[in-house]
């Protein structure tokens, strides 16, 4: 292709990186520079770390701009690299309507919901919350409003009855990658057609904060089945056991029936009481401890038959 489409790519996790990878080796795209958050410090020993998205561009050979706000610091920078495309990947940042502008083209994003559903910070993790049976990549047009452009092309995909969040981040990711390079054939080809969201579908989905991992014994099984299942393998689903974090990696949804929290057996796993059923555990990791099966962890004598959890 002779005139290539000359793209900047915004992105910072490991999400946004297998679509910067498909965009990399597409003959119709040029990559004039990815647009990504600082370096982090990140661990026990709180080493500057750069995103992933970073990584990748880094070891490629692209052009890497850093803002820790690119409202605030990157509009000329922008302005200067006279792009046709901008597209957004698990950016993490707002970008304001005069960078929104910049592009010949578009801005498009890529999003992991099957958009109008789950509009926000963490849509995969809401969908497993929820229940669903299903979810997607949405691509569209980004505009001065919370997911809310037109739509160039959603992509659907089943989610696996036990799968997790991290599970289903790794799938999208390969799924978001096929999609926006399916959206570059239709820009390039002049297809490009955009459909407007129905706004009185939409939901609103907000960031998940290490608090959320905290499990409420008075729900379902279902739904804690689901929130562990949606917070592995961050922030974790967790409880306390006599003042000690455990937290809970794998359960699976029983009909046992106690007060809220009460341990209904601790012999080869541990059954917990819920506000409708119970579940047992199958993965944990005590505080201080490493991730073990249940069944180790009982027979360390470490939770016992009636007591109540959640306690700190």
């Amino acid at each position: 292709m002779e005139n290539k489409l000359k793209t900047v790519y915004f992105g910072t996790p490991d999400f946004a990186v297998p679509p910067l990878a498909a965009l990399l080796k597409d003959d119709r795209v040029e990559i004039a520079a990815v647009v990504t958050s600082p370096d982090k410090k990140t661990g026990r020993k709180q080493i500057l770390t750069p995103s992933a998205v970073k990584a990748y561009a880094s070891e490629n050979g692209i052009r890497v701009l850093e803002y820790a706000s690119v409202r605030k610091e990157g509009t000329e920078d922008l302005k200067s690299l006279l792009p046709d495309l901008f597209i957004t990947c698990a950016f993490g940042q707002i970008l304001s309507e005069e960078i929104l502008a910049i592009p010949k083209l578009y801005t498009l994003n890529i999003h992991g919901s099957l958009l109008p559903k789950y509009r926000g910070a963490a849509p995969i993790q809401a969908a497993i919350l929820a229940g669903e049976k299903e979810t997607g990549i949405t691509v569209m047009k980004t505009v001065y409003e919370m997911d809310a452009g037109d739509i160039l092309l959603k992509k659907s995909i089943q989610i696996g009855e036990n799968e997790t969040a991290g599970e289903l981040f790794e799938r999208l990711s390969q799924l978001g990658a096929r999609c926006i390079t399916e959206a570059i054939g239709l820009i390039a080809e002049k297809k490009a057609q955009f459909t407007p969201q129905n706004a009185e579908e939409a939901t609103y989905v907000k960031k998940i904060e290490k608090a959320d991992g905290l499990l409420d014994f008075s729900l379902t099984a279902e739904e804690i089945r689901n929130r562990v299942r949606a917070y592995e393998p961050w922030p974790c689903a967790y409880t306390y056991v006599r003042g000690e974090q455990l937290k809970i990696h794998k359960v699976t949804a029983a009909g046992g029936k106690g007060v809220p929290g009460e341990v209904l057996q601790a012999g080869k796993t541990a059954e917990i009481a819920c506000g409708s059923g119970s579940i047992v555990l199958e993965e944990v990791t005590p505080q201080g401890s490493r991730r073990m099966s249940a069944a180790e962890y009982v027979r360390g004598n470490k939770i016992h038959v009636g007591e109540i959890l959640g306690k700190c």
